[in-house]
């Protein structure tokens, strides 16, 4: 079933544009609340259903918020807020406090002109294509409200989210190591992760050079954060950090970097927490990554006798994976970056915790820890199509073979759905740079 507004991490667009707009954010409350409170979905632990909504720094997060909760409580759900907070805290929240339901209000990485919402079910997963497909179906339906107004659904702020999300993240890091004598920069993008990512590593011991932290609702992502990290490199060779963590705005993708300025992707910092893993007899299973991971990444874990599998682009397609193998890491070179030993889903600050156990463990800078990966060169190229796309199915993974061996290489394209503007991303990957960017080229089809 083709859907119209969900694509692979919830519903995103420009706001004033439909669907992000007060009208549609209404109706998507209204009509996510009939769905998640039927008992088959979310079995209810309280005398009513129950949804907790949470929120980056947007400007427009406070209108949305208003809307959904409005939505919500026409279906006669509860709504708890917590103001903002990382989208991986709106996760463990929701399954920590047994809710019907979790709404993040957020478009990640996205200019703060972007908003969007995606829902967590109450085990603090992304809901499955198959409940949000119900959601959409509902979208065309009227409203009807309660016989009585004693059948609405009413709001209350949970006060103590922000510490209880930051004592489970500590929680994760190894209680025999600590972060004294370490020096941090940490991005945080202006974004949800202002205060409690700031907080945890000063708790655990660390001196912490804070810097994009002050979000004034248009600032969120501005030139820095996980996607810009030219911005933490920089701020680490000035203040003479040991690492630099950079987070994006909603904090469920990360970037690093070390002493020297060297950036580190996901796709590196997932080969740190593995390696880490497999070096002490922890690892389960095998390691997820996407259509888009590196090869030399794949390359190393064979070395290593580690099984690898690829899933569509998208984290939530990562999760699948890793659920149906019962595997427990994997991740995006975006820095989406998942330990389900820790958490139900991907937490930039859970992921930083993991590298910086791996590597102040033994003393070593990021570079030192991960010299046995070398990135093949691979070029990304992002294509705005003009509708969306009819293919279930992204064609990847054709072959090549050129005269000589140094000249092999692979190339395909996957579609990521975001919005109403979907994206085709079309890559590369070749042994040397120059074979690499003889693909992609543009298609007549685009």
């Amino acid at each position: 079933m083709t859907r119209k507004y969900f694509g692979t991490d919830g519903i995103r667009g420009r706001v004033g544009q439909e669907p992000i707009t007060p009208e549609f954010v209404l109706k998507l409350g209204y009509c996510a609340g009939k769905v998640l409170s039927r008992a088959d979905v979310a079995p209810p632990h309280r005398d009513r259903p129950a949804v907790l909504i949470g929120k980056d720094t947007r400007i427009s997060g406070y209108m949305l918020e208003s809307a959904l909760e409005s939505g919500l409580s026409a279906a006669g759900v509860d709504t708890l807020l917590v103001g903002p907070m990382p989208t991986p805290g709106v996760a463990f929240l929701t399954r920590a406090l047994r809710l019907s339901a979790g709404v993040m209000i957020s478009a990640s990485h996205n200019a703060f002109e972007d908003n969007g919402i995606k829902f967590f079910s109450a085990d603090g997963m992304k809901l499955p294509d198959a409940v949000e497909s119900e959601i959409e179906a509902l979208l065309d339906g009227p409203i009807t409200l309660p016989a009585s107004s004693a059948g609405l659904g009413k709001a209350e702020r949970v006060n103590d989210a922000e510490g209880r999300y930051l004592e489970f993240c500590k929680g994760t890091f190894p209680k025999n190591l600590a972060l004294r004598g370490t020096r941090l920069v940490v991005d945080c993008a202006h974004g949800a992760n202002h205060r409690v990512g700031i907080r945890v590593f000063q708790e655990l011991g660390a001196e912490v050079i804070a810097v994009a932290s002050q979000p004034n609702g248009v600032n969120i992502n501005e030139g820095v954060g996980a996607t810009a990290p030219k911005a933490l490199a920089r701020a680490v060779v000035e203040h003479k950090a040991d690492f630099g963590i950079a987070f994006d705005g909603d904090g469920d993708r990360l970037a690093m970097a070390d002493r020297d300025g060297t950036v580190f992707d996901g796709d590196q910092l997932l080969y740190a927490m593995v390696k880490h893993r497999h070096a002490e007899g922890r690892l389960r299973g095998g390691v997820v990554g996407t259509l888009m991971t590196n090869f030399a990444l794949e390359r190393r874990f064979a070395e290593m006798g580690i099984a690898f599998q690829r899933a569509k682009v998208g984290d939530r397609y990562v999760l699948e994976t890793l659920l149906e193998r019962g595997w427990e890491c994997g991740g995006e070179n975006s820095g989406h970056l998942m330990c389900l030993d820790c958490h139900s889903t991907g937490d930039a600050i859970i992921s930083a915790l993991q590298v910086l156990a791996a590597v102040v463990g033994c003393g070593k800078s990021l570079k030192e820890y991960t010299r046995e990966l070398t990135l093949l060169p691979q070029v990304l190229v992002n294509v705005r199509l003009k509708g969306r796309p009819t293919c279930s199915r992204p064609r990847s993974g054709k072959r090549w073979r050129r005269p000589k061996p140094s000249l092999r290489a692979r190339a395909g394209c996957s579609c990521a759905l975001r919005g109403p503007s979907p994206w085709c991303v079309s890559w590369s990957r070749a042994r040397t740079a120059p074979t690499s960017r003889r693909w992609p080229t543009r298609s007549r089809r685009w």
